[in-house]
């Protein structure tokens, strides 16, 4: 049986103009692979109602699971909420239990929730909240849509407490080989190695080491046993070209 699949949308003004380094999919690359959900699409997207309904849609038809990073703070520009709440046709308003995660946060802090800030008690009818130990807000669920901060360790958080909760697969492993060699010199027998392996997904990626010109070649699948084959008909090659 196949592995779930996955695609995060990246939300927000602030990626695409480069004034803030995207980390957030990194990081939920390396855990889908780790549970065995194969992320298959990443996309960026600006702080636009429309686009950001339209991108949920394609990708939420396409995929068993997505996931959102951004906008579900408590600007104006925090426009997320109300984006998937489109998306899915439904009503959007601040809800008790979200509500009282945010007031107990502050609380904890010996502050009062502003009008601003319970802006991020906003959920869409019918989502399930996704909780967190960093701010108190609350992300959310709804469908096969799974809705998170754009802070980093915010982020983290709740792709921790959410990623127990979803069908998982066989993890996809990886291994590396490296070569003190250059792409060119070994194109043609990983271009016959990618053919007879068509399971294992084979990657080519070039590096340069003071005067050393290289190749790491990292393979990736779920078989332990394929892997190692791979690996030892790369270790050969390695030995054949010098």
């Amino acid at each position: 049986m196949p592995n779930p699949t996955a695609a995060i949308l990246v939300i927000g003004d602030e990626i695409l103009s480069g004034r803030t380094r995207e980390a957030n999919a990194y990081h939920l690359a390396g855990e889908l692979a780790r549970v065995g959900i194969d992320l298959r699409e990443i996309r960026v997207v600006p702080d636009d109602h429309h686009v950001i309904v339209d991108a949920l849609n394609a990708l939420r038809s396409a995929h068993t699971h997505v996931f959102t990073s951004g906008g579900i703070g408590p600007t104006h520009d925090d426009i997320t909420a109300d984006a998937v709440a489109a998306a899915f046709g439904v009503g959007i308003d601040v809800r008790d239990d979200a509500r009282q995660l945010l007031e107990n946060a502050l609380a904890a802090r010996g502050l009062a929730v502003t009008a601003d800030q319970l802006r991020m008690a906003r959920i869409p009818d019918g989502a399930t909240l996704i909780v967190n130990g960093v701010s108190g807000a609350p992300g959310f669920s709804i469908g096969n849509v799974h809705v998170m901060a754009g802070v980093p360790s915010i982020f983290v958080a709740m792709v921790d407490a959410v990623l127990p909760t979803l069908e998982a697969g066989t993890p996809r492993l990886s291994r590396e080989v490296r070569f003190e060699v250059g792409e060119g010199r070994i194109a043609t027998p990983l271009r016959d190695l990618a053919a007879d392996m068509p399971h294992v997904s084979v990657g080519s990626y070039p590096f340069r080491e003071g005067e050393v010109r290289g190749t790491n070649i990292v393979v990736r699948g779920t078989d332990p046993a394929l892997l190692d084959e791979v690996v030892a008909r790369l270790e050969a090659i390695r030995a054949a070209v010098g």
